[in-house]
């Protein structure tokens, strides 16, 4: 029981520094405006997302499980791409064709 909450406080912490430690707040730089388009989460309501709609199984920035938890969505090539914070989408959308494979594309 002891080395189970030991290894759940390491995969916790191991996410909290994906998603959020090494995330700047630069603005989106991509330029397909054709391949990526960004949809819009209500901050004030905070949405959540089903998963049933999404297109893949991990977040391609940290590589979360999407049936953990999607707080935010893009289009990219017509497949919608769940992920876990906003600063994950944030950095993939930065170079979305290096961080695709990750996802685990739904076929």
């Amino acid at each position: 029981m002891r080395k189970a909450i030991i290894t759940l406080f390491m995969c916790v912490s191991m996410f909290l520094i994906a998603c959020g430690n090494s995330m700047n707040n630069q603005a989106n730089t991509a330029t397909d405006s054709d391949t990526i388009a960004a949809m819009t989460t209500d901050t004030a309501s905070e949405k959540t997302y089903d998963v049933k709609i999404l297109d893949n199984k991990k977040d391609p920035t940290c590589g979360m499980p999407v049936t953990a938890g999607v707080s935010d969505t893009a289009i990219y090539k017509n497949k919608v791409i769940g992920f876990c914070s906003g600063e994950c989408k944030a950095e993939f959308l930065k170079n979305p064709e290096a961080n695709i494979a990750a996802a685990e594309l739904i076929k």
